[in-house]
């Protein structure tokens, strides 16, 4: 088992769940069922996946999960593209997130690569 407290990647995961649960929060209250709600869920899924994969028994499982949260990093940095356009996330905000979400996917990658040697 790996521990995934100690991993770069999971801890800059869990900060950015902490900015994107931050920044719903100026969301319409009409979205919280919608759009806000899948942005969360998104956003923890990265970190809850990388947890979940280090605890496996194998590398080849581990890296099944880190390929969880890789797709998981896509699909919240669709959301927030998507909030954007509605004109729920100012653009700044929007390039921050996108930013960390590609750091985030490269040490993702970086792990993977590590784990097949």
């Amino acid at each position: 088992m790996n521990d995934y407290k100690k991993l770069n990647v999971w801890n800059k995961s869990i900060d950015l769940v902490v900015d994107v649960y931050k920044a719903t929060e100026q969301f319409p209250s009409d979205e919280r069922f919608g759009l806000t709600s899948q942005v969360k869920r998104s956003a923890v899924s990265m970190p809850s996946n990388i947890a979940e994969g280090a605890g496996r028994n194998s590398n080849p499982q581990f890296q099944n999960f880190l390929n969880y949260s890789n797709g998981s990093s896509c699909e919240l940095e669709t959301q927030l593209i998507i909030a954007n356009k509605l004109d729920y996330l100012q653009i700044n905000k929007l390039l921050d997130f996108q930013q960390r979400i590609e750091i985030i996917q490269k040490q993702i990658f970086n792990l993977q690569k590590s784990l097949k040697r």
